[in-house]
């Protein structure tokens, strides 16, 4: 009897025993807070949902929630914005999670969105990295359908310090390699399982559609260091962002890589990467003629 009460007190005991983190929380946040767009507005909801600090990728910078959305009631003639999650996950310690999915304006699908969540001290979600991208949503499954889950990952890393650091060096390493072919250099860290988004195809999945959607963009690229992010308490979830540049039809662009890392069984492993563009810069004015010599002078 008393082995058998040491063998269950063991159990229990045990990490591998302990109750796994659930996305649903995560995904639950994301609906509620689309749901309160079509009263509250863009500005009014992402407001609601988000931290003071969180990060929206606007412009052709990172900027903080108000500058981007000052709160305000809804304009009587803002479009209606929808979206709805495709797929998420949440982090092994059950404190980082995020979702993706489509994108619709006016009624019209337009792309999609992928929010990074954190939860609060006082077990609420709120968002602290709101992006968007270009990617094709036309085919994906529509807002009554359930997303797909990311399998939690089974090991972390000492510390969240350690975890930005690891990813910080890959990072590094990806960067090297897009400077002279970022297919190759992105195959290298892709789950199987990731979504990348590359405008204006679908969303990505699987290997030779990851090679396929690599190919639609430059060659190279040059990554920057990353600019900002953070790591889940198990060090086993990490978003980054940072600068982006590369050339496209003999013109150079500017824009934001933004990456989801998860620590998975044979090393980190993207999850989820965008190409945020900023906008184009305003073509330069013409210069002015040049004014007409003067008249001889007379004599």
């Amino acid at each position: 009897m008393r082995t058998l009460v040491l063998a269950a007190a063991l159990a229990a005991a045990s990490p591998a025993a302990a109750q796994q983190p659930d996305a649903a929380p995560v995904v639950a946040a994301e609906r509620a807070f689309a749901a309160d767009a079509p009263a509250l507005g863009i500005a009014g909801s992402f407001n609601r949902w988000s931290t003071p600090e969180a990060i929206v990728i606007a412009g052709g910078r990172a900027q903080r929630i108000g500058e981007v959305y000052p709160d305000r009631p809804r304009p009587a003639d803002e479009p209606l914005l929808e979206w709805w999650p495709n797929f998420a996950g949440v982090a092994r310690s059950g404190d980082l999670g995020f979702t993706t999915g489509g994108v619709a304006v006016g009624g019209q699908r337009a792309g999609h969105y992928f929010t990074i969540w954190k939860k609060q001290p006082d077990g609420s979600w709120k968002w602290v990295y709101d992006g968007g991208s270009g990617a094709s949503a036309a085919d994906v499954p529509g807002p009554d359908s359930e997303p797909d889950i990311l399998p939690v990952a089974t090991e972390g890393s000492e510390s969240p310090d350690k975890a930005l650091a690891d990813v910080a060096l890959l990072e590094a390493f990806l960067a090297r390699g897009a400077l002279r072919d970022q297919r190759r250099a992105h195959l290298l860290f892709l789950a199987p399982d990731a979504r990348l988004y590359v405008a204006p195809l679908p969303p990505a999945v699987g290997e030779a559609a990851f090679a396929e959607a690599l190919g639609s963009w430059p060659a190279t690229f040059e990554f920057g260091p990353t600019e900002g992010g953070g790591a889940s308490a198990a060090g086993d979830l990490v978003w980054t962002y940072g600068p982006a540049a590369w050339t496209r039809e003999g013109q150079p662009r500017t824009g934001h890589y933004v990456r989801l890392w998860q620590k998975q069984a044979d090393g980190w492993a993207i999850v989820l990467v965008q190409l945020i563009p900023a906008p184009p810069s305003p073509p330069a004015p013409p210069a002015a003629p040049a004014a007409p010599p003067p008249p001889p002078a007379a004599g």
